[in-house]
Order: structure tokens, then C-alpha cells, then sequence
């Protein structure tokens, strides 16, 4: 019976958690991803001005790839969330970099897409907030309004109510009124069954609620302008 009990211990203690697995997982195939764009974007530098169809097909492969590396970094935290380890890191952070960061880093699928982005932020102001994670946030918001949005682009930030203030806003046709509904939806009872859709959302209100300063937390606004176009808002107290 001594046997049989210490065997049982062995194979418990030998047992292998499947998050923690799929967790190192992820941060592997982030890592190879990063070396893939890297060698992407080199690639495109040594293109011939007039292989417009190559350069075309490769900002495409660039953008996908991009595209899963945010979605591979989004889901690292959220399971970092779950067990309470999301890392926070807040300092000073001038606004006006970040946001000019953001659209240098989209500059090739901008062009490609013939995009029109555009930023107004005042140069002095700075906010303290964890400037990785509100880059990751304003990153994907901008990557979605270019896809899906019309030919432009606008970035805002300014300062009210004592709280920081993001808005990306396009001229396209706007969100479904599905997603408004689960940007509605408390934190708890969001579903993130909606493909990469409920993800994103899930992920920008969790990072905007880690933000916590005088009793308030940060909060994600969407709507829809009403002559068209989507809107989105980022506040950090």
C-alpha cells in the first residue's frame, strides 16, 4: 500500500501545468515572430523601387505577422493577469512620444494602405501610466482604425476632469453594434468568444481598470461619430 501511495505522489509531483506550458510557449513564438519581421523589414529595404507587387505582398506578410505578435503578447498577459502577475510599471511618460512611436512603427502599412494618420497632442504633456502597456493598447486600436476604417486617421490626447484622455477616431463606417454592446459589458461578464474582436476589447479594458490613481480606475469608451466613423476613447486617472 506504501508503494502504491508514493507512486501516486510521483506522478502528481511529475505532473506539468498546461498554462504555465502554453504561457513559455507563447513567449517563444513571440520571440521567433520579432527575428521574422525584422528579416521582413530588411528584405523590403533591398527591393527594387519598381517591384511595387513584391513590396506589396510583403508590407502584407509583415502586417499579419505583426498582427499575431500583438495577439501573442495580448494573451501572455492575460494569463499573467490570471494568476495576479500582470506587471505594471508606472513612471513618467511624455504623451507625444509615445503616440509618434506608435504610427513610426505602422509607417509601412500606413503608406501602403494610403492612409492619412494624423496626431494632436501638445509636445509638454506627459501623464504616469505603464508606457509598454498603454503602447501595446494604442498599437492594436491604431493597426484596427487603418484596416477597417475609411482613408484617415486621428489621434488625440489632452487632459480633463484631472484624467488623461486618448481618442483614435477613423472615417469609416463605424463599429457593429455587437461590439458596442461588449464594450458595455462589465469586465466580468465579457465574453472573448468573438474571435480576436472580444480579445482586443478584453485585453484594452483590462489594461485601461490596472490603472488606478485617487480611487478611480481607467476606462475604454467606444462609439460611432454621427456622421460616420468610429471612435475610441482611452482614460487614465
Amino acid at each position: 500500500m506504501l508503494d502504491v501511495d508514493m507512486s501516486q505522489n510521483a506522478k502528481s509531483e511529475e505532473k506539468v501545468e498546461f498554462s504555465s506550458v502554453m504561457a513559455v510557449a507563447i513567449h517563444d513564438m513571440k520571440n521567433s515572430l520579432s527575428l521574422l519581421m525584422q528579416s521582413i523589414e530588411q528584405l523590403a529595404d533591398h527591393l527594387p523601387s519598381e517591384s511595387n507587387y513584391a513590396r506589396e505582398r510583403l508590407n502584407s506578410v509583415h502586417y499579419e505577422a505583426n498582427r499575431m505578435n500583438t495577439t501573442l503578447v495580448q494573451v501572455l498577459s492575460l494569463y499573467r493577469a490570471s494568476i495576479d502577475a500582470l506587471p505594471i510599471n508606472v513612471d513618467e511618460v511624455y504623451v507625444s512620444d509615445l503616440i509618434e512611436e506608435v504610427v513610426d512603427s505602422n509607417a509601412v502599412y500606413i503608406k501602403d494602405r494610403a492612409i492619412t494618420v494624423e496626431s494632436e497632442v501638445d509636445e509638454d504633456l506627459s501623464w504616469f501610466f505603464d508606457r509598454d502597456l498603454i503602447y501595446l493598447l494604442i498599437y492594436d486600436v491604431l493597426i484596427n482604425a487603418i484596416r477597417y476604417g475609411g482613408t484617415a486617421v486621428q489621434i488625440k490626447a489632452w487632459v480633463e476632469d484631472e484624467q488623461l484622455q486618448f481618442q483614435v477616431s477613423d472615417n469609416g463606417p463605424g463599429y457593429p453594434s455587437s461590439m458596442l454592446e461588449i464594450s458595455e459589458s462589465e469586465l466580468s461578464q465579457h465574453s472573448i468568444s468573438e474571435g480576436r474582436t472580444g480579445l482586443g476589447l478584453f485585453f484594452a479594458r483590462l489594461i485601461a481598470q490596472t490603472h488606478k490613481n485617487k480611487g478611480k480606475q481607467g476606462k475604454i469608451l467606444l462609439s460611432n461619430g454621427a456622421n460616420g466613423g468610429s471612435n475610441f476613447k482611452l482614460v487614465l486617472p
